[in-house]
C-alpha cells in the first residue's frame, strides 16, 4: 500500500504544477485531434470525482452497479474551453487528498470489496484505488509529451 500512497502523493504534486502553465503551453496537444493540456487537466479533475464516488460507494454500499461516464460528453457539455482552470485545480487537489485518506484506511482492510462497473463488470475497491494512480500517470505522460513538442 505504501507504494500506492506514494504514487498518489507524487502524481498530485506533479499534476498540480501543470495547472499554472502559460496559456501557450496549456493549449498544446500531444497529437493532432487530441485534447489540449488544459482539457487533460479538467478531465483529471472530473475523473478524480467520478473515481472517488466509486470508491466511496464501494466502501459504503458494496455490490452496486456503477455507471461509466462519457468523458467526451463531459468535456463538451461542461465546456472545458471556458471553465476556469483554478476550479478544476481546487477540485483535483481536495478530492485527491480525500482519496489518499480513504486509501490509507481501506486499501488493505477492505480492498476486496466489490462493485459492478457497467462496462467492465466486477471490480474491487483495491483495483479502483490502483486505477486512480494509473489514470493520473497515463495523462501526466500525455501532458509531458504535449509540452515537449515544438
Amino acid at each position: 500500500m505504501n507504494n500506492l500512497i506514494e504514487k498518489l502523493k507524487q502524481t498530485k504534486i506533479e499534476t498540480l504544477s501543470y495547472f499554472d502553465l502559460s496559456a501557450e503551453l496549456l493549449n498544446k496537444t500531444y497529437d493532432s485531434n487530441k485534447w489540449s493540456v488544459q482539457y487533460l487537466l479538467h478531465h483529471l479533475a472530473d475523473a478524480e470525482t467520478v473515481l472517488f464516488d466509486r470508491i466511496k460507494r464501494a466502501i459504503s454500499e458494496p455490490k452496486q452497479v456503477l455507471r461509466v461516464f462519457d468523458q467526451s460528453l463531459w468535456a463538451e457539455n461542461l465546456n472545458y474551453s471556458q471553465v476556469p482552470l483554478v476550479l478544476s485545480k481546487n477540485v483535483y487537489s481536495s478530492v485527491r487528498e480525500a482519496i489518499i485518506y480513504y486509501a490509507e484506511i481501506h486499501y488493505e482492510k477492505n480492498g476486496q470489496q466489490e462493485f459492478v462497473h457497467s462496462e467492465t463488470g466486477i471490480r474491487t475497491l483495491k483495483e479502483e484505488f490502483d486505477k486512480v494512480a494509473w489514470h493520473n500517470q497515463h495523462h501526466l505522460a500525455q501532458i509531458k509529451q504535449a509540452i515537449s513538442i515544438g
